[in-house]
């Protein structure tokens, strides 16, 4: 017999934040290293904007805002403000580097829309 508590502890639970593959965490890694400094950390946030309403931002940043959520990703830390959250959670960031992509790439389950430059959506 199984309980309805049982049933809940089995399922899968959706992110609450950013997911940061494995090649993207090498990446960040590699270019915190470049600039030489320990106290980076990459920050996604949304901010109005772009041709679909919103746009992505990553940055690297020293700072600590009240209310982050920040994810430990192989000892890099990934940092998303309280109200950047909604529009991040269970979103993947992914590195692309092939001859038809380069760059940070965002697979967000929360886009209704996006443009075709991929840096923005509704």
């Amino acid at each position: 017999m199984t309980t309805p508590a049982q049933t809940e502890s089995t399922e899968a639970k959706t992110p609450t934040t950013v997911v940061l593959t494995d090649v993207a965490a090498q990446k960040v890694k590699a270019l915190i290293e470049q600039e030489g400094r320990d106290d980076l950390r990459l920050r996604v946030a949304v901010q109005p904007g772009g041709c679909s309403g919103l746009r992505y931002q990553l940055f690297f940043d020293e700072r600590s805002l009240d209310g982050d959520i920040v994810t430990d990703f192989d000892g890099v830390e990934v940092v998303v403000d309280r109200m950047s959250a909604p529009y991040l959670a269970g979103a993947t960031i992914d590195f692309a580097d092939r001859i038809d992509a380069q760059g940070f790439t965002i697979d967000n389950p929360n886009a209704g829309s996006s443009c075709a430059c991929g840096d923005s959506f509704s």
